[in-house]
């Protein structure tokens, strides 16, 4: 399984180390994955998923798992990411239809 990061995409990078005397050997630059579980509150489950420190901090800055899901490009996110957020659009259109035939007049 590749090191990614599943809701950035993030992967590791290659590069060089360099000493003193500038001598170079190959290194690799590895995102840093946590393994949480982040609660969707439309869908009122949890989700385990391998995310980045960084993608983490987004998150919770953006206001949750379905802020930031609603605003990731489609290309960044996971097959498991996607159909998360597929599901939060469904509950949330289905969610929409019911409010207004509550209040037509509103």
């Amino acid at each position: 399984m590749t090191r990614q990061c599943e809701l950035t995409g993030k992967l590791p990078l290659s590069g060089q180390l360099r000493s003193h005397a500038e001598n170079k050997s190959k290194r690799k630059f590895r995102p840093n994955l946590c393994n949480v579980t982040l609660i969707s509150d439309t869908l009122a489950r949890s989700f385990r998923l391998r995310v980045s420190a960084h993608a983490l901090k987004t998150v919770e800055h953006r206001g949750g798992l379905d802020a930031f899901l609603m605003k990731a490009r489609d290309e960044a996110l996971s097959d498991r990411c996607l159909k998360i957020k597929r599901d939060i659009k469904k509950a949330k259109l289905e969610g929409g239809e019911t409010q207004e035939a509550s209040a037509p007049f509103a």
